[in-house]
């Protein structure tokens, strides 16, 4: 009986010639090792996305989310599938909640995106949140560049969820869907006035059969409030739409408001403007995210959290000066356990 070779181990070069030529399982394995937490990736990771960088940023990138059930991922699907028979290449980069024993996707896109995912033209990476804010994966931005050097020109990010923090996701798209539901009730007021200011377009989806005039009168409704609010994009309006996501209604009219939203924004110089912007953003990002790692692993960190965690508890030490010990020793590196007298103390 013959014996299965072990696969290779790919190198560097095999991950951009792979990603270069538009191989979709070297893409997923490249994304794979961008969103490795492991320090061995790292150098490696970082390698491939310079070579790659070159041939990034000629994409469309836009950002889907809405409420619970609004039917997001079907909407995605019908749109993506209408893309590919135009001839694009379309790149989806769903993101779904974290379970919190495994860290792991939850509700799985590629499952609910069935016949999106077997269209050789499309690629779909479901991620975990991992609880991020906005339920944006912590290497969504590096996973954009990776797609788009691999040749797709339409690249799609959905959120989980919906509400004030998903003003993560506009800051790495061009172009952001609000996608709503008719009758959803006055509970959701609140979270549709969040995220009403940073969309550049509303659909009402579901809007068919007997649901079709309450969609159309949800229609008006939308268009009346943006009225009133500030573009999220200078020189654009944002206006509302309906469609049935399901019967594949509105889709093409959805996508002539982005090709209509593109070429506004590079023709008054908006579209790199904001590009340049996220770049600057991701910076400090990353900056914020390497803080935040460094200070956890601090030995002397690491050492001294459990006594002031107790001496928080007792209510001997305030969580203000609880914060400032903490960082103090971060900063003057410092080691062992503290002794330091927690009478009672005020800020």
């Amino acid at each position: 009986m013959d014996q299965v070779k072990p696969r290779r181990k790919l190198i560097e070069a095999d991950y951009v010639n792979g990603v270069l030529e538009g191989n979709r399982t070297i893409l997923a394995q490249a994304i794979t090792m961008i969103e490795s937490n492991s320090p061995a990736h790292l150098e490696t990771a970082q390698n491939i996305l310079t070579r790659l960088l070159p041939m990034a940023g000629r994409s469309i990138r836009i950002g889907i989310t809405g409420v619970p059930g609004a039917g997001k991922s079907t909407m995605i699907e019908s749109l993506g599938s209408l893309l590919c028979d135009r001839g694009h290449r379309v790149a989806v980069l769903a993101i779904d909640p974290s379970s919190t024993v495994t860290r792991g996707s939850i509700l799985g896109d590629k499952t609910r995106m069935d016949s999106l995912s077997r269209n050789p033209h499309a690629f779909i990476r479901p991620s975990a949140s991992g609880g991020t804010l906005g339920g944006i994966a912590r290497k969504t931005r590096e996973s954009i560049l990776l797609c788009e050097a691999a040749g797709y020109d339409v690249i799609i990010v959905e959120t989980v969820g919906v509400g004030q923090s998903e003003v993560t996701v506009r800051s790495m798209v061009d172009f952001f869907l609000l996608v709503m539901l008719t009758g959803a009730g006055d509970e959701l007021q609140g979270i549709k006035k969040g995220v009403m200011e940073l969309a550049d377009a509303i659909v009402i989806n579901k809007a068919d059969g007997d649901n079709k005039m309450k969609a159309q009168a949800a229609k008006a409704e939308f268009n009346r409030i943006l009225h009133f609010l500030q573009p999220s994009t200078p020189g654009w309006i944002s206006k509302a739409y309906t469609c049935s996501a399901m019967g594949g209604e509105g889709m093409e009219e959805i996508w002539d408001v982005i090709k209509a939203f593109r070429k506004n924004a590079i023709s008054s110089g908006f579209f790199q403007d904001r590009r340049k912007r996220q770049e600057l953003d991701w910076v400090y990002s990353m900056v914020h995210e390497q803080l935040k790692s460094s200070f956890y692993t601090h030995a002397g960190v690491q050492q001294c959290i459990p006594e002031i965690e107790r001496e928080v508890d007792k209510g001997s030490l305030t969580a203000t000066k609880a914060a400032k010990l903490l960082l103090d020793i971060f900063e003057n590196g410092e080691r062992g356990t503290m002794h330091v007298n927690f009478t009672a103390q005020t800020d």
